[in-house]
């Protein structure tokens, strides 16, 4: 670590970071298709084990759990390993959590089986990013966090869809067989492109507990949990909004699904940018930009030729994923690993809370787009918790001046 604790640079050759690079996205796509693919498979999973939809929501919770307890849980147990043989166990152990989600003989097993596979996704996007930093120029962080997690929005423009489709074709326990197999061939790919790095700083989990303690971590982990609980809260019910509300066959699905990853792609290339050029001032931005959107997907619901832009213009919410990860960096001190992987934490939090909010709005008879006010209300939540933090940056820097 350097003095800020922040990743030192490794220097590697320019084709061998690109594989690296490469290798973690593709964990990246691995852990976004099973994520995800539940909400484009909502009818059929429901159907196969004999539960509602709403029910079907809460093992979208289960999963997002799993992750929450997981992230700091895995992180702390592994502070003392290497970075690569980390990275190998956390993904070889999520490949058999999602073998296992496929082989789910019932709902109640099926909930366990979702929330095992989530234990290891924020751990692996936490120590995949600060590998990718590691290996990249210090300005350009953002950018390299933001290509790890474009695997993830790659998922959601490609891999979700693929899946949600060869779900409908067959049955739904094959898009989390395909999840194992992509998750596997990852272990092989960061074993051949990552090099041990005998220089590589051990953490200490004490000390990264000490510094994790700190009022900027738990805000900016606030800002991800409710900020980012409107995109999970709209795209968690899309796939019945579409069917009940636009009235489109369940065939089409697939289509809602391809025009979220579209977004997602374009808000993860823009988060990684606008974090590089604004630093903490991006999170306002995408925040903002979340609340005006989030508003005006209920008046367009209606016609697929007004849902797919505003699915697109959801999806570009991921903007604040790669946006609070560089953070975190900054602010994290030494506690780099339990940070990294407990901002995933926040973002599952914010995927449990999402579809509960959502769920209960709808149980409640406020109807499918009533997703879209509760998601704005809880995008608007997150500005709030953002105001109160850079009140924080101003008072200290005022101290700093002073002294």
């Amino acid at each position: 670590m350097t003095a800020a604790g922040t990743p030192a640079t490794r220097i590697l050759p320019p084709a061998t970071v690109r594989a690296i690079l490469f290798a973690l996205a593709m964990g990246g796509f691995a852990i976004g298709t099973s994520e995800f693919v539940v909400m484009g498979l909502m009818p059929d999973i429901a159907r196969g084990l004999g539960v509602g939809e709403t029910q079907v929501g809460h093992v979208i919770s289960a999963y997002a759990i799993g992750v929450v307890v997981g992230a700091p849980l895995l992180s702390i147990l592994g502070a003392r390993l290497p970075r690569r043989p980390m990275l190998l166990v956390l993904m070889g152990f999520y490949a058999l959590g999602n073998l296992a989600s496929a082989l789910a003989p019932d709902y109640p097993t099926m909930l366990v089986f979702r929330f095992v596979a989530g234990l290891p996704h924020g751990a692996y996007f936490g120590v995949a990013a600060l590998v990718a930093a590691s290996i990249s120029p210090p300005a350009q962080r953002g950018v390299a966090v933001s290509r790890v997690l474009l695997g993830l929005a790659v998922a959601l423009l490609v891999g979700n869809p693929l899946a949600t489709w060869l779900g409908q074709q067959f049955e739904w326990r094959h898009a989390f067989g395909l999840v194992a197999l992509i998750a596997t061939a990852t272990v092989v790919m960061v074993a051949r492109t990552l090099p041990p790095d005998p220089d590589e700083p051990r953490a200490d989990p004490v000390r990264e507990l000490r510094d994790f303690n700190r009022k900027p971590v738990w805000q900016a982990m606030g800002i991800g949990a409710i900020g980012f609980a409107g995109m999970f809260c709209v795209f968690s019910y899309l796939a019945p909004t579409m069917i009940h509300v636009t009235g489109v066959p369940e065939a089409w699905t697939p289509l809602g699904m391809l025009a979220f990853g579209v977004g997602g792609i374009l808000g993860n290339l823009a988060g990684g940018w606008l974090f590089d050029r604004l630093q903490f001032r991006a999170i306002a931005v995408v925040l903002a930009w979340s609340v005006v959107l989030l508003l005006a997907f209920p008046l367009a619901a209606g016609s697929m030729w007004t849902l797919l832009p505003a699915v697109v213009a959801v999806g570009t919410m991921g903007a604040l994923a790669p946006v609070l990860q560089a953070h975190l960096m900054d602010v994290a001190g030494n506690a780099q690993t339990l940070a990294a992987a407990s901002n995933h934490s926040a973002f599952n939090t914010a995927n449990a809370l999402g579809p509960w909010l959502g769920g209960m709005a709808i149980t409640a008879g406020y109807g499918w787009t009533s997703t879209g006010y509760v998601g704005a209300a809880t995008a608007l939540a997150g500005l709030g918790v953002y105001l109160w933090a850079a009140a924080g940056r101003r008072a200290t820097a005022a101290c700093e001046a002073a002294a």
